[in-house]
């Protein structure tokens, strides 16, 4: 008998180690797969320890100055051991522009200004050692979107899977995303820059955006990997409709993976005068100046970290190359141009939200949404005028694109017109007088 209870004892003992041992296999996933998900609870953490300095901007926004090597990036299973590059190992020799200075004085008449200041700005700053980092609304994410969904773009979906119903989609080369792009491929690409102009889109509702990016991919389109930096109205992950700088990473096209600034780990910020995810001063109006960002993604040769430069000065973090299997070694896409993410794309009733400023390319006046200055890095690791490029528009007739090339002291490639014309009144002129 006492066998028999020794035996039992045995067993239950065992059935404890082995539930144990699931239960410590399936939190070590979710500790994984959590890496992706929402920065809040990361950010309530930084804001309990590590802050260092607080600034209310007078946009509502709350930066938090943190400690570098205390920042969420490192909480990325890949970068356990990770040792921070505080500089690139190589300076691109960059072209002399009106962005050679810090703000937006020294403009020559008739060009755009380029801008590296944030609303926050006028607030306060970040001390050197430190890096800023945009507090995450509560009050927004509370209202049902603290998963990781709300900072990872919509996945590709297989069209003859999920949308066999569906033929009026088929033409969008990503399912409810609408692009208007310049693309290159054909080499292996180190990196790609752009000015873009900042312009405030209308977005119609708050499950979608609108931005203007310059990207780099590598794989296939129902599984690439991509690098992007620009900006984006974006009433999802930032809570309002403020044009805001941002820069966005993804592993499986946005599977599982995909993140927003530093709304969860991955993107290593090194600079203390940036903050991503924070919104751009000033902006472009129709009647007003011309406003524009400059953003430079480049392969670090020596580290093979992919850097983000803005303003032609600043350097503001980096992605480690150990979280890529494919861009690790180099990018075989560029795109530079504007995506609008919408249910109410490429169908009727269309979305209403625009592209650039929602104007008609104007080539002319420039007085829309505009992508100039673009440029490359191949394997000579030159940056330079891009050897082959192609415009492609999802809905031409709902954002339409116009390219042009002019010769000015150096080759400039231009591509004008990353535009929304609400397909709304496409579709109202189409039923009053026949219009397509």
């Amino acid at each position: 008998m006492s066998v028999l209870r020794m035996e039992f004892k045995w067993m239950i003992v065992l059935l404890l180690l082995l539930l144990g041992t699931i239960f410590t296999t399936i939190s070590s996933k979710t500790v994984v797969n959590d890496s992706f998900s929402s920065g809040q609870e990361r950010a309530t953490d930084l804001h309990k320890s590590h802050v260092i300095k607080s600034i209310q901007s007078e946009d509502g926004d709350i930066i938090d100055c943190i400690d570098i090597y205390k920042q969420p990036a490192f909480d990325h299973p890949a970068l356990k051991d990770h040792k921070i590059q505080l500089s690139p190992t190589h300076n691109m020799k960059t072209e002399t522009t009106s962005a050679s200075k810090k703000t937006y004085v020294g403009r020559n008449i008739g060009s755009p200004v380029t801008v590296t200041t944030q609303t926050w700005h006028k607030s306060g700053s970040c001390p050197k050692g430190t890096i800023p980092i945009r507090r995450t609304q509560t009050d927004y994410v509370s209202k049902g979107h603290s998963d990781s969904n709300y900072v990872r773009k919509a996945p590709v979906l297989l069209h003859n899977e999920k949308q066999s119903n569906e033929s009026k989609k088929l033409y969008l080369l990503q399912t409810n995303h609408s692009m208007a792009i310049l693309h290159a491929d054909g080499f292996a690409y180190m990196g790609a820059k752009g000015d873009i102009r900042v312009w405030n889109p209308k977005v119609e509702s708050n499950d979608e955006y609108s931005t203007s990016q310059v990207a780099l991919k590598s794989g296939p389109y129902y599984d690439y990997e991509a690098i992007e930096a620009g900006w984006a109205v974006n009433p999802k992950v930032y809570g309002d409709r403020k044009t805001r700088l941002f820069v966005y990473w993804t592993v499986d096209a946005n599977q599982k993976t995909g993140c927003f600034d530093v709304t969860c780990p991955g993107f290593v910020q090194t600079s203390h005068e940036i903050a991503l995810g924070a919104a751009i001063y000033p902006i472009s109006k129709p009647t007003g100046l011309p406003y524009q960002i400059t953003l430079y993604i480049h392969k670090d040769p020596a580290t093979s970290n992919w850097w983000v430069q803005y303003g032609e000065t600043v350097n503001i973090g980096y992605w480690p190359h150990d979280l890529f299997a494919l861009l690790k070694f180099h990018a075989t896409t560029v795109q530079w141009g504007g995506e609008v993410y919408s249910p109410r794309v490429g169908t009727h009733p269309h979305t209403s939200t625009a592209m650039g400023n929602g104007q008609f390319p104007d080539y002319v006046f420039g007085n829309s949404g505009s992508i100039k200055r673009m440029r490359v890095v191949e394997n000579n690791m030159v940056l330079r005028f891009p050897q082959w490029v192609n415009g492609w528009s999802d809905e031409y007739d709902c954002y339409g694109i116009s390219i042009s090339v002019t010769m000015l002291k150096s080759l400039s490639f231009t591509l004008e017109g990353l535009v929304g014309i609400p397909c709304a009144l496409r579709e109202f002129l189409s039923e009053k007088i026949g219009c397509r």
